[in-house]
């Protein structure tokens, strides 16, 4: 399974945005991701000397980037990579949530809270809805605290929670 890095999530965003604008600038592809003029600059360099892009001067400051053919194979190779190793978090997580309302069945309970937001604490949210346990505001049922891809259970009784 070929896990994305940063370098290469960035790579597949930079050519996606290319490709919808080539008229793109540096300065407009960094405020689009958000990170620095420089880290699009060293991107581009590398994608540039790579073969993955051309640089075309269209006006005197005006520069226009083209994906080559070869930097179309990157770009699909890195979108399946990105599609497999999303897929893999989602299995995992909802593995280690099936694991954990197992646990929360033995004892005794049929409902939970939940605390945590973003994507892991939706498929958290999905697997309860899935597995029949209700998610609840009620102290007095365990409390699912998500951490990154870890699944907590907290009770009334655990004042870390």
């Amino acid at each position: 399974m070929a896990e994305l890095s940063n370098e290469s999530t960035r790579d597949l965003v930079i050519l996606e945005k290319i490709e919808q604008d080539p008229d793109a600038t540096q300065a407009s592809l960094a405020a689009q991701l958000g990170v620095a003029v420089g880290t699009i600059n060293w991107h581009l360099k590398r994608l540039v000397a790579k073969g993955y892009v051309k640089v075309r001067r269209v006006e005197r400051r005006k520069l226009r980037y083209i994906i080559t053919p070869e930097g179309l194979a990157l770009r699909a190779r890195l979108t399946l990579d990105y599609i497999q190793n999303s897929f893999h978090l989602y299995r995992l997580v909802r593995s280690r949530m099936i694991q954990t309302l197992t646990e929360v069945r033995k004892m005794g309970y049929s409902a939970v809270r939940l605390n945590g937001d973003g994507d892991v604490a939706d498929v958290c949210r999905l697997t309860c809805l899935e597995q029949g346990i209700a998610i609840v505001d009620d102290p007095t049922v365990p409390l699912l605290v998500i951490q990154d891809l870890k699944i907590l259970i907290r009770h009334e009784e655990d004042k870390t929670a």
